[in-house]
């Protein structure tokens, strides 16, 4: 079986941090700086309700533009809740999606990130991203270690996932 052909399955992320709706954006400024990661399934239980990207965030936090000092952009971010900012409307793909397919439904949506959901059960069940990909085309031996992997990790033994 060819690189392409193999099912994101064998290359997705099966570890990753998630947010809760209801969280603030605080948090995931937090999350998104400390671990390098530049976007966040929103999940309402196990089931993929949006994502949070940096632009989203950024998008959010105009508190930068306004001069305001660190205090005072932190209490900013506190006040707005993920739901407030994130996509609702999220392009996902199932595990048995090829890697090349992957690539083609990224490219075509112009996104960085493609959650992948139980087509039966809804529930997300990986994630992969553009690093994934050519990590899967070039190959280093880490397939499914990145950036954010050792943070996400060190994120979900302090509880931030709830």
């Amino acid at each position: 079986m060819s690189q392409a052909d193999r099912p994101i399955a064998e290359i997705m992320r099966r570890e990753f941090v998630s947010v809760k709706p209801d969280d603030q954006i605080d948090l995931v400024d937090d999350i998104m700086n400390l671990g390098r990661v530049r976007h966040m399934p929103v999940l309402d239980g196990h089931r993929l309700v949006g994502i949070v990207s940096q632009r989203d965030l950024l998008s959010a936090s105009l508190s930068r533009l306004l001069d305001f000092d660190p205090t005072e952009r932190r209490t900013f971010l506190r006040s707005i809740r993920v739901d407030e900012v994130m996509s609702r409307e999220v392009v996902t793909a199932s595990p048995h999606t090829g890697v090349a397919g992957a690539a083609r439904i990224m490219l075509r949506h112009r996104i960085g990130c493609l959650p992948v959901v139980d087509p039966a059960t809804g529930v997300a069940v990986g994630l992969v991203t553009e690093t994934d990909l050519l990590r899967a085309a070039f190959g280093d031996g880490e397939e499914s270690a990145g950036p954010g992997a050792p943070v996400a990790e060190t994120l979900a033994d302090r509880s931030l996932r709830r």
